[in-house]
């Protein structure tokens, strides 16, 4: 391309829209049997472990597709990488709408639809550095991780009315025909790039992915940020799976454990919507990510000691926003200072340090419970400790050059 013209263009509101629609599909998929786990276990007749382990599948098989899926996207492009994505996404929900009373065949369409996340949740910065100027795009990841938020309360509050009215096997294929047809849909008006770039040749090309994984293990702000996205996204990551126990020995019942849930996404949608549109509008990212780190921790203190219930929601609903803000704030933040190593690979590298994380934290928070009421207190006590530490180690962060060279 030999015109160097800098142009908007509105289609990118299109291609935001279908990343965001085929993003929350996924998270329907991930997560759509976690509010009905009674009426599943009944169903396969399995135990409620082997239900947990088709939602803990998709952080396991992360771990190993994630460079992989990051090298794809980087080397072939944003519209062959996501769309392998949404292929896999399309044809195992479909199976699992086709096939929905068979456990095996359920957890190799759970695999292969796992496999199918990163290919999704990794291109968001790229896709927003093909489409979106260097002052649109943490507006552009906030919206584009508002569709996990989405994807999960749909399957929150859908599957278990579909369930009720009808039918695990129903409520699959359902969600197998709206996953498969938003597949299509993404496949069809999903494009590469626009006819002029929306930014300086400078900021949007890249050096090849192995080159730059290699040098964004040698800067040190990519190192810090990489250790605060293993404490706060494993946390968060922990902290939902495990939200029914930690709350029950205060007396919380496991409706108030999924409306507290509820509230803690609904906090999130809210500062996923704002925090990251001032991010861009003020050119500051370590500002933010100060503030996020910082105002987390009165909401996670709610959610470890509260005893009122009113007191309970309002300490989800602000753990949620300002720890779920912190994710496109963060991943943005990432793209920019690894610069030139490819945004899907620092945003792969930054989901994949809490997935580990969170494995691991689940993991520990059974073992680590309070002899005798069994209370997950003291772990969650070591996860205010570590958010104090996170915040502390913020303000080390530097802030990135290119938002403010634009």
């Amino acid at each position: 391309m030999t015109d160097n013209t800098i142009r908007l263009y509105r289609y990118r509101w299109v291609i935001l829209f279908i990343f965001f629609m085929i993003t929350a599909l996924i998270e329907i998929q991930w997560i759509m049997l976690a509010p009905v786990t009674k009426e599943a276990v009944a169903f396969y007749k399995v135990s409620e472990l082997q239900i947990a382990f088709l939602s803990m599948i998709f952080m396991i098989v992360y771990v190993f597709m994630s460079v992989p899926a990051s090298y794809i996207i980087d080397t072939w492009g944003i519209r062959i990488g996501i769309g392998i994505g949404a292929v896999f996404t399309g044809v195992f929900s479909l199976i699992k709408g086709i096939y929905p009373s068979n456990y095996n065949v359920l957890c190799i369409s759970q695999a292969g639809l796992a496999v199918a996340q990163p290919f999704i949740l990794n291109a968001t910065t790229r896709l927003a550095a093909k489409w979106f100027p260097i002052d649109e795009r943490a507006t552009a990841a906030g919206i584009s991780t508002l569709g996990q938020y989405v994807g999960i309360i749909i399957a929150m509050v859908a599957t278990p009315i579909l369930v009720s009215t009808h039918n695990i096997g129903a409520a699959m294929m359902f969600y197998g025909i709206i996953t498969a047809a938003g597949s299509v849909i993404f496949l069809v008006l999903m494009r590469e790039q626009p006819p002029h770039p929306p930014c300086h040749a400078g900021h949007e090309e890249r050096i090849k992915p192995v080159e730059g994984l290699k040098q964004m293990l040698k800067k040190r702000d990519m190192l810090m940020l990489l250790l605060l996205f293993f404490i706060g996204l494993g946390m968060f990551n922990a902290v939902t799976t495990w939200i029914e126990e930690i709350l029950a020995p205060r007396g919380f019942t496991p409706m108030q454990a999924g409306i507290t849930t509820a509230a803690m996404l609904v906090g999130g949608i809210a500062g996923a919507s704002t925090l990251p549109i001032l991010s861009d509008k003020y050119r500051k990212r370590k500002n933010f990510i100060i503030l996020t780190m910082a105002c987390m921790i009165p909401g996670l203190i709610g959610v470890t000691f509260a005893e009122q219930y009113w007191l309970l929601l309002v300490s989800a609903f602000i753990f949620g926003f300002f720890i779920m803000s912190a994710g496109p704030i963060g991943f943005q933040y990432g793209a920019e200072i690894s610069y030139p190593a490819p945004e899907s690979m620092s945003q792969g590298l930054i989901i994949l340090s809490g997935q580990i994380s969170g494995i691991l934290f689940i993991i520990g928070m059974d073992f680590f419970r309070a002899e005798g009421t069994r209370s997950m207190t003291p772990f969650m006590i070591v996860f205010i400790v570590l958010t104090l530490f996170n915040t502390m180690m913020s303000f080390k962060l530097r802030e990135s050059k290119i938002i403010n060279t634009d």
